[in-house]
């Protein structure tokens, strides 16, 4: 079993839900998200939801979370962990066009 840490990133997050850093669990993988950052990059306060998502499920991790200017949340990191199935994905979206940067941390392991 090899074990992989990754990053992902999403520049410009906007209302429509972006797949961060477009990636999804491959085959024969799980994965343990280990860090969500999103930073609000505009000029005014912003809402942001992250969802947990597959071909057959959308469950949020956050639903209009606040985020002010210059501030950033931390969905996951520390002792909040999240494990991902094949195909499995994070995705996010700000309630302001192109507000919003994510950061995606994960340890990757193949089966």
């Amino acid at each position: 079993m090899a074990n992989l840490f990754k990053r992902f990133t999403s520049a410009n997050v906007g209302p429509s839900f972006t797949q961060v850093g477009g990636y999804s669990v491959p085959a024969a993988n799980v994965s343990t998200v280990i860090g969500l950052s999103i930073a609000n990059t505009s000029n005014v306060g912003i809402n942001i939801d992250a969802v947990l998502s597959n071909a057959s499920s959308v469950v949020y991790i956050i639903k209009n979370a606040p985020i002010s200017v210059g501030g950033t949340l931390v969905a996951f990191g520390g002792d909040q962990k999240v494990v991902m199935g094949v195909g499995d994905r994070i995705e996010v979206k700000s309630d302001t066009t192109t507000s919003a940067d994510a950061i995606l941390s994960l340890l990757e392991s193949t089966q």
